[in-house]
């Protein structure tokens, strides 16, 4: 046993032995302060018994050994495939609760429909026109140029593995069913989904950021016939629209480069085109009221989503280009399927 005697502070201190002795006699202190009270403190903690000591002394030594830090309980590494298994079921959660929250931006959007057909005065008619304008009009040389350059392309990559097998005739048909089923709508939807749905969520989000909407009920206005219903309304009329002038571009260039390089003249094209049938027109325009329903809800989804800072306003705006995209490719995929088991 180590007896103590006379001071123990923090200038006698050093003299102590960096480990305690397992019993220690603190009876013969007259002068204890923090630093010492610390050391016994530690000392007890590491499993050393103390004898004697004045009350004072004791409560100063408890007094010290509540303040002592208490190392943190490191919990158990959990298993791989219990992290993998947590981490999908999180996402598989999340990803149910954003298709019911655009279920639920679907079926505001329908509500706010239905409620301007009932009560025409309350619709915005100068908004939607506007809204034409910036989702539409403005799209227009992007959406041609793009289509152009891919029928281009087609026909070039087709005739020169078509005259292998001595089938130049037959890159028409792989230009018109190429552009009017898929590839016009398609990317149509997915230039639009980058320029419109940011769009929707900057413009929206920024109003929800500098509490406009709030300020919108507080006036009585209800957010979903002032914002949401042009957007979307305005991206239904016009991807049509724009897929339509798509295809035509998309057959103009693929024209051009088979007269250019097959020599198929512009009526050997046309008469050859005529050949396969109005049904693909019909399988690629059918798609786009559907693709500008996806994009405007998740643009006015992801918009209305914002929170108070800028920073959420981009992550926002970056979710919604990317889901609006990604929404779309599915929809076409399932569009296929579809059109294959009706035979269209």
């Amino acid at each position: 046993m180590l007896e103590l005697a006379g001071s123990l502070n923090v200038w006698t201190l050093p003299q102590m032995p960096r480990r305690a002795p397992p019993q220690l006699s603190i009876a013969m202190l007259e002068r204890l302060d923090t630093a010492g009270a610390w050391y016994l403190a530690r000392a007890r903690q590491q499993g050393s018994r103390l004898h004697g000591g004045s009350a004072a002394q004791a409560s100063l030594i408890d007094t010290v050994a509540k303040a002592l830090p208490v190392a943190d309980d490191v919990p158990a590494p959990t298993p791989r495939l219990r992290r993998a298994l947590a981490e999908t079921g999180r996402n598989v959660i999340a990803a149910l609760i954003f298709f019911r929250e655009l279920a639920e931006y679907l079926g505001r959007f329908l509500a706010a429909f239905w409620r301007g057909i009932r009560h025409p005065p309350q619709f915005r008619l100068t908004s939607l026109i506007h809204h034409c304008e910036q989702t539409g009009l403005r799209a227009v040389p992007i959406v041609t140029v793009m289509s152009f350059l891919i029928g281009v392309v087609l026909a070039f990559q087709g005739a020169t593995q078509l005259q292998q097998f001595g089938a130049e005739v037959f890159v028409v048909d792989l230009i018109a069913i190429s552009v009017l089923r898929e590839l016009g709508i398609l990317l149509t939807a997915i230039i639009v989904a980058g320029r419109t749905a940011s769009a929707l969520t900057a413009s929206i989000g920024s109003m929800k950021m500098r509490e406009e909407i709030d300020a919108m009920r507080t006036l009585g206005l209800d957010p979903d016939m002032v914002l949401m219903l042009p957007r979307i309304l305005a991206l239904i009329l016009m991807l049509p629209i724009l897929g339509l002038l798509a295809d035509l571009s998309g057959l103009l260039g693929g024209a051009m480069m088979s007269w250019i390089t097959l020599g198929i003249s512009p009526p050997m094209f046309l008469s050859r085109l005529s050949d396969t049938g109005v049904g693909n027109v019909i399988a690629g325009l059918v798609k786009a009221p559907v693709f500008a329903v996806i994009i405007g809800v998740i643009g006015c989804h992801a918009g209305m989503k914002v929170g108070k800072d800028a920073e959420s306003l981009g992550r926002m705006t970056s979710a919604a280009v990317v889901n609006a995209i990604f929404a779309v490719i599915v929809a076409d995929a399932l569009f296929s399927i579809l059109f294959a088991e009706i035979g269209l």
